[in-house]
């Protein structure tokens, strides 16, 4: 009887673990359980902000200053600083970091300053959508692992802890996931991204270079020329050798023939 009773024990766990707690079966049903009752309810909007400005400036370091004082302001970041310089143009390229809700104030306090932008581009993307299924589908597989732990609990071979282990296993991959595409949505939405790039046109002729300097490059140039004459020979030395070589048998053939004809 006893036995019995712990073959009835397995076989009923077996079942309970096989059709009730079939992960997808699972999933689903908490995730209707889950998203049902907000369907009537107001959901606040996700949006993610992003921006590019392009501009010529007559004074980059005063720019880049007036720039600084309103994310100081307007409690943004700079989360990328290139500068450079190229033949004619003297650059500065900022990604900044801004609070969504000063995302356009800025916009709109760096315009006041710029009479023409080279570039002014400025999207919204609305990933509320996807909040709210991460956010439905990341409780749902909370509540999976919950119940998987339960089942743990309740195992009676080894099999059955290898089998629940492997799938607990691969719940918390996937909560690690969705977490980490939440918070970066969450991020995205909360700070907006603006690339502000600015320019200083500068003249050719302001580039010079001195005599000493011109010297240097003309005995530069001077070696390099007799450097690659001399490489070329190298190259050629096969031909020379041929050419040597049908120089000397017809030479010796000439001498030959004279000999003959003298005689």
């Amino acid at each position: 009887m006893v036995l019995a009773c712990g073959e009835n024990s397995t076989e009923s766990f077996s079942k309970e673990f096989t059709i009730e707690n079939s992960e997808d079966y699972l999933e689903e049903t908490i995730i209707e359980t889950t998203t049902t009752p907000n369907l009537n309810t107001s959901q606040e909007q996700k949006i993610i902000k992003t921006g590019v400005l392009e501009f010529q400036t007559q004074n980059l370091s005063k720019t880049y200053s007036q720039i600084k004082a309103l994310l100081n302001t307007y409690e943004g970041y700079i989360q990328t600083d290139n500068s450079g310089k190229n033949y004619n143009r003297q650059y500065q390229n900022l990604q900044v970091r801004i609070p969504s809700k000063n995302f356009q104030v800025i916009i709109d306090s760096i315009s006041q300053s710029v009479n023409y932008f080279d570039t002014k581009s400025i999207s919204r993307q609305d990933v509320t959508e996807e909040f709210i299924d991460l956010t439905a589908r990341l409780k749902a597989k909370r509540e999976l692992e919950s119940r998987y732990i339960q089942l743990l609990s309740k195992a009676n071979t080894v099999k059955e802890i290898l089998e629940i282990e492997r799938e607990l296993s691969t719940i918390r991959e996937d909560i690690e996931a969705k977490q980490g595409r939440l918070e970066y949505l969450q991020s995205q939405v909360s700070y907006s991204t603006l690339n502000i790039n600015f320019y200083k046109e500068i003249s050719n002729t302001g580039i010079t270079v001195s005599y000493g300097t011109k010297i240097v490059n003309a005995l530069k140039s001077g070696w390099f020329g007799i450097s690659s004459v001399f490489l070329g020979i190298l190259t050629l030395w096969p031909l020379l050798i041929i050419g040597l070589v049908v120089a000397i048998v017809i030479r010796h053939w000439l001498k030959s023939s004279n000999k003959n004809t003298s005689k």
